[in-house]
């Protein structure tokens, strides 16, 4: 009987340890980042980078990061590393770093994992990312307002469903004040390139393209429209400084608030993981800079009105009736796409014109 009762206590103890890894308070944090592209790109990891700097200011916090680091093994590597000197949290920021955290999550169950805009995760792995989609909305006005030539150029990085959702809303926004207008999608099969970029800019702006849009890290395709007289719409950053003379605004990123929120879960010791955050433009996590003197006053009362909107959760964005490039109707009048659908966006919104692939 003791040494049953030995047994039960052993497996107890286990199971209380392996919970206990966020339970109970702490008096310093060490948080890790994982970026895909450097820092100084103006662009996503910049981004990011900008959510760790508002971390650091906590006084109980001690951050760190690594830039540049390729998606795969060198990812894997990395984040390891971060994982074996005892780091409470770990953030990693590319969508293929998914799987590596996966795999080291399970080997360190008392490390929490944050993985940004992926779809998996496990006991003490969530992920997060924010509703671009509906800056994008809102750019998108401004670009289907601006152009006169009815074709509007965007750069593309990969056909997944976070750049495919992002276009298509864009799209919607565009078409909501010119119906007439299209969007004419190139992909460059990059997260930052600045000279591929730019060059797929320039091959949008011989189609006749007069405001260029994109979703890279690069301020390349911005240059680009700027060289050529042309309107350009930034992402990630506000990228006027690249572009002055071109730039009406950008879909922007502010990823402090989940960061905060989950490093200051850790230290009180209840940060739970299997969680997806998708935070929106109601809590500050997307947003748009602000637009250039270029964009007449009635274009930005539009915005703005949108905007609030959006904020108050009365326009959701991908609300029907919406059809696809085929003019097949993809969400009926009256219905709106739940978070499933638009994270597993497949497709593309009539008036873009370019393939998912």
């Amino acid at each position: 009987m003791r040494k049953l009762m030995l047994f039960i206590a052993v497996a107890v103890m286990s199971v209380m340890v392996a919970t206990a890894a966020f339970a109970g308070e702490k008096k310093e944090i060490k948080a890790g980042f994982v970026y895909v592209s450097p820092v100084g790109d103006a662009g996503y990891s910049y981004a990011q980078d900008k959510g760790r700097q508002a971390v650091a200011e906590l006084p109980w916090v001690k951050t760190s990061y690594v830039e540049s680091v390729p998606e795969g093994s060198d990812s894997e590597r990395v984040i390891l590393n971060f994982a074996r000197k005892g780091y409470d949290i770990i953030f990693g920021t590319s969508f293929g770093y998914m799987d590596p955290m996966v795999k080291i999550s399970k080997k360190f169950p008392n490390t929490a994992f944050m993985h940004c805009s992926g779809f998996k995760t496990t006991p003490n792995m969530s992920n997060y990312f924010g509703r671009m989609y509906q800056a994008r909305y809102l750019t998108g006005i401004v670009a289907g307002s601006m152009t006169e030539s009815n074709i509007i150029g965007y750069v593309a990085a990969f056909p997944i469903p976070e750049v495919i959702r992002g276009i298509n809303a864009f799209t919607l926004g565009v078409r909501s004040v010119n119906p007439d207008a299209q969007v004419r999608v190139v992909w460059s099969k990059t997260w930052y390139n600045p000279a591929l970029e730019k060059d797929a800019a320039i091959s949008l702006l011989d189609m006749k393209a007069d405001v260029i849009a994109q979703h890279q890290d690069s301020p390349g395709p911005q240059e680009a429209a700027q060289e050529r007289g042309k309107y350009s719409i930034g992402y990630n950053s506000d990228m006027s400084e690249f572009a002055p003379k071109s730039h009406l605004t950008s879909a922007v990123w502010n990823w402090a608030p989940i960061m905060l929120n989950a490093v200051k879960q850790v230290r009180d010791g209840v940060w739970e993981g299997n969680e997806s955050i998708w935070w929106g433009m109601d809590k500050g996590v997307v947003d748009i800079a602000p637009m250039s003197k270029a964009v007449p006053q009635d274009v930005k009362d539009k915005v703005l009105a949108a905007k609030e909107q959006i904020i108050k959760g009365n326009h959701p964005v991908f609300e029907g009736p919406i059809k696809d490039q085929n003019g097949k109707i993809k969400v009926p009048a009256g219905e709106a796409m739940n978070d499933e659908q638009m994270l597993g966006m497949s497709w593309f919104v009539e008036g873009v014109v370019g393939t998912t692939e």
